[in-house]
Protein backbone atom coordinates (compact mmCIF):
# COMPACT_ATOMS: atom_id res chain seq x y z
CA UNK A 1 0.00 0.00 0.00
CA UNK A 2 3.16 2.51 0.93
CA UNK A 3 4.20 2.03 -2.50
CA UNK A 4 0.60 2.86 -4.01
CA UNK A 5 0.34 5.54 -1.71
CA UNK A 6 3.74 7.30 -2.87
CA UNK A 7 2.90 6.49 -6.76
CA UNK A 8 -0.62 7.93 -5.99
CA UNK A 9 1.08 11.16 -4.45
CA UNK A 10 3.99 11.36 -7.12
CA UNK A 11 0.84 11.49 -9.65
CA UNK A 12 -0.66 14.38 -8.30
CA UNK A 13 2.15 16.75 -7.96
CA UNK A 14 3.66 15.93 -11.51
CA UNK A 15 -0.48 16.77 -12.42
CA UNK A 16 -0.90 20.07 -10.17
CA UNK A 17 2.50 21.31 -11.62
CA UNK A 18 0.85 20.70 -15.36
CA UNK A 19 -2.02 22.43 -14.45
CA UNK A 20 0.37 25.05 -12.78
CA UNK A 21 2.28 25.79 -16.18
CA UNK A 22 -0.94 25.52 -18.32
CA UNK A 23 -3.18 28.19 -16.34
CA UNK A 24 0.26 30.83 -16.38
CA UNK A 25 0.40 30.75 -19.92
CA UNK A 26 -3.22 31.00 -20.40
CA UNK A 27 -3.76 33.55 -17.82
CA UNK A 28 -0.64 35.59 -19.93
CA UNK A 29 -3.02 34.89 -23.26
CA UNK A 30 -6.05 36.32 -21.30
CA UNK A 31 -4.13 39.29 -20.22
CA UNK A 32 -3.27 40.18 -23.65
CA UNK A 33 -6.50 39.47 -25.13
CA UNK A 34 -8.09 41.52 -22.73
CA UNK A 35 -5.69 44.63 -22.78
CA UNK A 36 -6.21 43.48 -27.11
CA UNK A 37 -10.17 44.14 -26.61
CA UNK A 38 -9.91 46.98 -24.08
CA UNK A 39 -11.52 45.86 -20.87
CA UNK A 40 -11.33 47.41 -17.27
CA UNK A 41 -9.55 46.08 -14.63
CA UNK A 42 -12.29 44.65 -12.74
CA UNK A 43 -13.68 42.61 -15.80
CA UNK A 44 -10.42 41.06 -16.18
CA UNK A 45 -10.21 39.90 -12.69
CA UNK A 46 -13.84 38.95 -12.76
CA UNK A 47 -14.24 37.30 -15.77
CA UNK A 48 -11.62 37.07 -18.08
CA UNK A 49 -8.93 35.81 -15.64
CA UNK A 50 -11.32 34.21 -13.59
CA UNK A 51 -12.62 31.95 -16.22
CA UNK A 52 -9.22 31.56 -17.21
CA UNK A 53 -8.10 30.41 -14.03
CA UNK A 54 -11.16 28.32 -13.91
CA UNK A 55 -11.06 25.65 -16.31
CA UNK A 56 -9.26 23.07 -13.67
CA UNK A 57 -12.51 23.02 -12.53
CA UNK A 58 -14.28 22.85 -15.37
CA UNK A 59 -12.64 20.34 -17.03
CA UNK A 60 -13.40 18.49 -13.67
CA UNK A 61 -17.27 18.64 -14.10
CA UNK A 62 -16.98 17.70 -17.71
CA UNK A 63 -14.44 14.21 -17.50
CA UNK A 64 -16.62 13.21 -13.92
CA UNK A 65 -19.86 11.90 -16.05
CA UNK A 66 -18.66 10.53 -19.68
CA UNK A 67 -15.34 8.81 -18.54
CA UNK A 68 -15.63 8.08 -15.03
CA UNK A 69 -19.51 7.66 -14.28
CA UNK A 70 -19.15 9.51 -11.14
CA UNK A 71 -20.89 13.51 -11.52
CA UNK A 72 -20.46 13.48 -7.26
CA UNK A 73 -16.64 13.19 -7.74
CA UNK A 74 -16.66 16.46 -10.00
CA UNK A 75 -19.50 18.74 -8.00
CA UNK A 76 -17.50 17.58 -4.50
CA UNK A 77 -14.59 18.91 -6.47
CA UNK A 78 -15.85 22.02 -7.63
CA UNK A 79 -17.59 23.10 -3.91
CA UNK A 80 -14.19 22.14 -2.42
CA UNK A 81 -13.05 24.12 -4.91
CA UNK A 82 -14.80 27.27 -3.75
CA UNK A 83 -14.63 26.60 0.19
CA UNK A 84 -10.15 26.70 -0.73
CA UNK A 85 -10.68 29.62 -2.85
CA UNK A 86 -12.95 31.87 -0.54
CA UNK A 87 -10.78 31.28 2.73
CA UNK A 88 -7.07 30.02 1.67
CA UNK A 89 -6.51 31.79 -1.54
CA UNK A 90 -7.19 35.93 0.28
CA UNK A 91 -5.17 34.57 3.47
CA UNK A 92 -2.46 33.93 1.23
CA UNK A 93 -2.79 37.23 -0.75
CA UNK A 94 -2.72 38.61 2.73
CA UNK A 95 0.56 36.75 3.90
CA UNK A 96 2.17 37.39 0.85
CA UNK A 97 1.48 41.23 0.52
CA UNK A 98 2.79 41.48 4.10
CA UNK A 99 -0.57 43.88 5.14
CA UNK A 100 -4.29 43.97 4.36
CA UNK A 101 -5.86 43.15 1.59
CA UNK A 102 -7.88 46.36 0.42
CA UNK A 103 -11.13 46.12 -1.48
CA UNK A 104 -13.30 48.71 -2.42
CA UNK A 105 -17.62 49.02 -2.35
CA UNK A 106 -18.41 48.26 -6.14
CA UNK A 107 -16.08 44.93 -5.06
CA UNK A 108 -18.38 44.20 -1.98
CA UNK A 109 -21.52 45.32 -3.07
CA UNK A 110 -21.58 43.97 -6.84
CA UNK A 111 -19.06 41.10 -7.07
CA UNK A 112 -18.75 39.36 -3.55
CA UNK A 113 -22.37 39.59 -3.16
CA UNK A 114 -23.66 38.33 -7.16
CA UNK A 115 -21.42 35.66 -5.77
CA UNK A 116 -23.37 34.61 -2.86
CA UNK A 117 -26.45 34.71 -5.02
CA UNK A 118 -25.12 32.05 -7.61
CA UNK A 119 -24.09 29.88 -4.21
CA UNK A 120 -28.17 29.96 -3.21
CA UNK A 121 -28.72 30.16 -6.74
CA UNK A 122 -26.79 26.79 -7.01
CA UNK A 123 -28.72 25.64 -3.45
CA UNK A 124 -32.05 26.21 -4.75
CA UNK A 125 -31.95 24.19 -8.18
CA UNK A 126 -29.77 21.21 -5.77
CA UNK A 127 -33.60 21.36 -3.69
CA UNK A 128 -35.87 21.53 -7.00
CA UNK A 129 -33.53 18.27 -7.93
CA UNK A 130 -35.00 16.45 -4.76
CA UNK A 131 -38.64 18.07 -5.25
CA UNK A 132 -38.88 16.78 -8.73
CA UNK A 133 -37.21 14.10 -9.01
CA UNK A 134 -36.39 13.09 -5.26
CA UNK A 135 -35.53 9.27 -3.97
CA UNK A 136 -34.40 7.75 -1.06
CA UNK A 137 -30.77 5.95 -1.14
CA UNK A 138 -29.93 2.34 0.31
CA UNK A 139 -28.53 3.60 3.26
CA UNK A 140 -30.90 6.16 3.97
CA UNK A 141 -30.04 9.13 2.09
CA UNK A 142 -32.10 11.95 -0.21
CA UNK A 143 -30.84 11.73 -3.53
CA UNK A 144 -32.16 14.02 -6.56
CA UNK A 145 -31.67 14.20 -10.38
CA UNK A 146 -30.22 17.27 -11.86
CA UNK A 147 -31.95 17.63 -15.18
CA UNK A 148 -31.07 19.70 -18.33
CA UNK A 149 -34.26 21.74 -17.28
CA UNK A 150 -32.55 22.75 -14.22
CA UNK A 151 -29.19 23.36 -15.53
CA UNK A 152 -30.55 26.21 -17.30
CA UNK A 153 -31.42 28.10 -14.11
CA UNK A 154 -27.69 29.08 -12.92
CA UNK A 155 -26.41 29.50 -16.59
CA UNK A 156 -29.33 31.92 -17.44
CA UNK A 157 -27.71 34.09 -13.99
CA UNK A 158 -24.69 33.79 -15.51
CA UNK A 159 -25.67 35.27 -18.43
CA UNK A 160 -26.38 38.08 -16.31
CA UNK A 161 -23.45 38.32 -14.73
CA UNK A 162 -21.88 38.94 -17.93
CA UNK A 163 -24.21 41.20 -19.18
CA UNK A 164 -23.54 43.56 -15.83
CA UNK A 165 -19.73 43.20 -16.85
CA UNK A 166 -20.85 44.20 -20.55
CA UNK A 167 -22.53 47.29 -19.06
CA UNK A 168 -19.29 48.21 -17.16
CA UNK A 169 -17.28 47.58 -20.61
CA UNK A 170 -19.48 50.34 -21.80
CA UNK A 171 -18.52 52.49 -18.69
CA UNK A 172 -15.39 52.42 -18.75
CA UNK A 173 -14.61 51.93 -23.25
CA UNK A 174 -13.54 55.75 -23.05
CA UNK A 175 -10.80 55.58 -20.12
CA UNK A 176 -9.60 52.13 -21.11
CA UNK A 177 -6.57 52.24 -23.90
CA UNK A 178 -6.49 49.17 -26.56
CA UNK A 179 -3.32 47.72 -26.99
CA UNK A 180 -2.24 47.45 -30.76
CA UNK A 181 0.61 45.18 -30.59
CA UNK A 182 -0.81 42.05 -29.34
CA UNK A 183 -1.41 39.10 -32.02
CA UNK A 184 -5.21 38.16 -31.14
CA UNK A 185 -4.60 35.02 -33.09
CA UNK A 186 -1.34 33.92 -31.34
CA UNK A 187 -3.16 34.17 -28.03
CA UNK A 188 -6.19 32.46 -28.90
CA UNK A 189 -3.70 29.27 -29.98
CA UNK A 190 -1.62 29.78 -26.49
CA UNK A 191 -5.31 30.14 -24.70
CA UNK A 192 -6.69 26.83 -26.56
CA UNK A 193 -3.22 24.47 -26.14
CA UNK A 194 -3.07 25.79 -22.35
CA UNK A 195 -6.61 23.86 -22.14
CA UNK A 196 -6.37 20.43 -23.75
CA UNK A 197 -2.98 20.45 -21.37
CA UNK A 198 -5.76 21.24 -18.13
CA UNK A 199 -7.55 18.24 -19.64
CA UNK A 200 -4.85 16.05 -19.09
CA UNK A 201 -3.51 17.77 -15.67
CA UNK A 202 -7.04 17.02 -14.46
CA UNK A 203 -7.66 13.39 -15.85
CA UNK A 204 -4.66 12.33 -14.01
CA UNK A 205 -6.25 14.32 -10.36
CA UNK A 206 -9.47 12.07 -11.64
CA UNK A 207 -7.92 8.82 -11.39
CA UNK A 208 -6.07 9.99 -8.34
CA UNK A 209 -9.08 10.25 -6.41
CA UNK A 210 -10.52 7.25 -7.63
CA UNK A 211 -7.41 5.24 -6.55
CA UNK A 212 -7.13 6.43 -3.17
CA UNK A 213 -10.70 5.95 -2.85
CA UNK A 214 -10.36 2.63 -3.16
CA UNK A 215 -7.19 1.58 -1.57
CA UNK A 216 -8.19 3.72 1.71
CA UNK A 217 -11.83 2.51 1.51
CA UNK A 218 -13.08 5.83 1.54
CA UNK A 219 -15.68 7.66 -1.10
CA UNK A 220 -14.33 9.45 -3.77
CA UNK A 221 -16.53 12.52 -2.82
CA UNK A 222 -14.25 13.36 0.11
CA UNK A 223 -11.07 13.16 -2.14
CA UNK A 224 -13.10 15.04 -4.65
CA UNK A 225 -13.66 17.93 -1.83
CA UNK A 226 -9.94 17.78 -1.01
CA UNK A 227 -6.90 16.79 -3.39
CA UNK A 228 -8.76 17.79 -6.56
CA UNK A 229 -10.26 20.69 -4.85
CA UNK A 230 -7.03 22.17 -4.13
CA UNK A 231 -4.92 20.75 -6.93
CA UNK A 232 -7.32 22.21 -9.15
CA UNK A 233 -7.19 25.77 -6.93
CA UNK A 234 -3.86 26.35 -7.60
CA UNK A 235 -3.43 28.49 -10.56
CA UNK A 236 -5.71 30.55 -8.95
CA UNK A 237 -3.97 31.18 -6.25
CA UNK A 238 -1.16 32.06 -8.06
CA UNK A 239 -2.89 34.67 -9.80
CA UNK A 240 -4.17 36.19 -7.00
CA UNK A 241 -0.59 36.41 -4.86
CA UNK A 242 0.80 37.89 -7.80
CA UNK A 243 -2.30 40.47 -8.51
CA UNK A 244 -1.80 41.07 -4.49
CA UNK A 245 2.22 41.64 -4.31
CA UNK A 246 2.03 43.81 -7.86
CA UNK A 247 -0.44 45.93 -5.35
CA UNK A 248 -3.43 45.14 -7.38
CA UNK A 249 -5.73 43.95 -4.54
CA UNK A 250 -8.92 44.18 -6.43
CA UNK A 251 -8.04 42.12 -8.93
CA UNK A 252 -7.07 39.76 -6.29
CA UNK A 253 -9.95 39.30 -5.17
CA UNK A 254 -12.30 39.41 -7.70
CA UNK A 255 -10.02 36.81 -9.47
CA UNK A 256 -11.74 34.80 -6.64
CA UNK A 257 -15.25 35.44 -6.84
CA UNK A 258 -14.95 35.80 -10.69
CA UNK A 259 -13.59 32.05 -10.66
CA UNK A 260 -16.23 30.76 -7.54
CA UNK A 261 -19.06 32.36 -9.70
CA UNK A 262 -18.32 30.62 -13.48
CA UNK A 263 -17.66 27.37 -11.46
CA UNK A 264 -20.77 27.20 -9.48
CA UNK A 265 -23.09 29.02 -12.72
CA UNK A 266 -21.40 27.23 -15.48
CA UNK A 267 -18.81 24.38 -14.83
CA UNK A 268 -21.84 22.42 -12.69
CA UNK A 269 -24.67 23.06 -15.31
CA UNK A 270 -22.56 22.49 -18.07
CA UNK A 271 -21.66 19.15 -16.29
CA UNK A 272 -25.35 17.88 -16.44
CA UNK A 273 -26.19 18.80 -19.72
CA UNK A 274 -23.15 16.73 -20.90
CA UNK A 275 -24.38 13.76 -19.05
CA UNK A 276 -27.94 14.17 -19.80
CA UNK A 277 -29.28 14.12 -16.68
CA UNK A 278 -27.44 12.88 -13.27
CA UNK A 279 -28.51 11.89 -9.64
CA UNK A 280 -27.13 13.95 -7.01
CA UNK A 281 -26.72 12.98 -2.99
CA UNK A 282 -28.88 15.58 -1.55
CA UNK A 283 -27.36 14.04 1.97
CA UNK A 284 -23.95 15.15 0.93
CA UNK A 285 -24.01 18.25 -0.79
CA UNK A 286 -26.01 20.09 1.42
CA UNK A 287 -23.79 20.23 4.19
CA UNK A 288 -20.74 20.96 1.78
CA UNK A 289 -23.16 23.83 0.58
CA UNK A 290 -23.50 25.01 3.60
CA UNK A 291 -20.25 25.30 4.41
CA UNK A 292 -19.32 26.97 1.47
CA UNK A 293 -22.18 29.88 2.79
CA UNK A 294 -20.64 30.25 5.88
CA UNK A 295 -17.05 30.69 4.38
CA UNK A 296 -19.12 33.34 1.99
CA UNK A 297 -20.56 35.11 4.74
CA UNK A 298 -16.98 35.04 6.96
CA UNK A 299 -15.14 36.95 3.89
CA UNK A 300 -18.25 39.24 3.15
CA UNK A 301 -17.79 40.19 6.73
CA UNK A 302 -14.27 40.51 6.53
CA UNK A 303 -13.88 42.91 3.23
CA UNK A 304 -16.82 45.09 4.75
CA UNK A 305 -15.17 45.71 8.05
CA UNK A 306 -12.46 48.82 7.17
CA UNK A 307 -12.91 47.56 3.93
CA UNK A 308 -10.12 45.42 4.04
CA UNK A 309 -9.24 41.87 5.06
CA UNK A 310 -6.32 41.94 7.74
CA UNK A 311 -3.90 40.17 8.64
CA UNK A 312 -5.95 38.48 11.90
CA UNK A 313 -8.75 38.04 9.79
CA UNK A 314 -6.65 36.21 7.13
CA UNK A 315 -5.36 33.75 10.11
CA UNK A 316 -8.85 33.16 10.96
CA UNK A 317 -10.25 32.33 7.33
CA UNK A 318 -7.12 29.63 7.14
CA UNK A 319 -8.72 28.46 10.95
CA UNK A 320 -11.67 27.88 9.50
CA UNK A 321 -10.38 25.72 6.41
CA UNK A 322 -8.21 24.11 8.11
CA UNK A 323 -11.04 22.79 10.62
CA UNK A 324 -12.95 22.15 7.76
CA UNK A 325 -10.22 19.78 6.65
CA UNK A 326 -10.63 17.83 10.10
CA UNK A 327 -14.20 17.75 9.88
CA UNK A 328 -13.48 15.70 5.60
CA UNK A 329 -10.97 13.36 8.26
CA UNK A 330 -13.47 12.59 10.11
CA UNK A 331 -16.08 12.13 7.81
CA UNK A 332 -13.83 9.82 5.87
CA UNK A 333 -12.89 7.56 8.99
CA UNK A 334 -16.24 7.17 10.02
CA UNK A 335 -15.83 9.35 13.51
CA UNK A 336 -18.04 11.97 11.98
CA UNK A 337 -21.51 11.15 10.08
CA UNK A 338 -23.08 14.59 9.09
CA UNK A 339 -22.96 13.67 5.46
CA UNK A 340 -24.19 10.48 5.73
CA UNK A 341 -21.22 8.55 4.31
CA UNK A 342 -21.74 4.74 4.10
Amino acid sequence: MATALLGIGVAIVLASAVLWYACTWLEGASHELSEYYGLPDIVKGSVITAVSSSMPEFATAVLAIPVHGDFELGVSAIIGSAIYNILVIPACSVFARGRSLQANRELIFREALFYLVSVIALLLVVCLAVVYGGSEGSNGSIRGTLTPVLAFIPLTLYGLYLFIQYEEVLDHRDQVQRRTDVSAWKAWLVLLGCIALIMVGVEVLLRCALELGELLDTPTFLWGMTIVAAATSIPDTFISVRASQADRPVSSVSNVLGSNVFDLLVAVPVGVLVAGSVGINFTQVVPMMGFLVVATIALLVFMRRDLEISMNEAIAMMALYLGFGVWMALEAFGVTRVLGLP
